[in-house]
């Protein structure tokens, strides 16, 4: 049988896979089975809401955020997937992260994607809320990235 956690991480987990930019999916060592190590060098942490329609909410315990920190310390760049459901999916980057749940972490903070129909993502959290719109499973910056690990590996810089 599936486990839950692995339905929605599977679906954000080949949405970066048809990017053709991810050679190299590994797991972090995690408690909570949500983060993950692309192409040698890049953090992801996902998380999942199962509600239906917008607004949909995740809870970021204390440990999730420390964990995050812990891969941005280790790593160079660290996103965060936030999978709503069937609708899509909102790639953060750490610094847009630190604008919606600032550097002190509480025991329970949250995160909020609103959409309307045909629009991008809206997200606010515990400490703010960022001022421009996410674009629906937008990888861009993530997978700009992923292609310089790449380069890298290749030997190609």
């Amino acid at each position: 049988m599936i486990k839950e956690f692995e339905f929605f991480h599977g679906a954000a987990l080949i949405n970066l896979i048809h990017h053709k930019k991810i050679y190299s999916i590994v797991t972090y060592p995690s408690a909570y089975n949500s983060s993950y190590v692309i192409n040698d060098g890049i953090g992801v942490y996902i998380k999942y809401s199962k509600k239906r329609l917008s607004p949909w909410r995740f809870t970021f315990l204390k440990e999730h955020q420390d964990e995050i920190l812990e891969m941005k310390n280790k790593y160079e760049k660290v996103y965060i997937l936030l999978v709503c459901n069937d609708d899509g999916i909102a790639c953060l980057d750490f610094t847009q992260l630190k604008l919606i749940l600032d550097h002190l972490h509480e025991e329970a903070e949250w995160i909020a994607v609103y959409r309307q129909k045909r629009e991008k993502y809206f997200v606010s959290g515990s400490d703010g809320q960022l001022k421009y719109k996410i674009g629906v499973n937008d990888f861009s910056k993530l997978t700009t990235y992923a292609d310089l690990y790449e380069k890298i590996a290749n030997k190609e810089l």
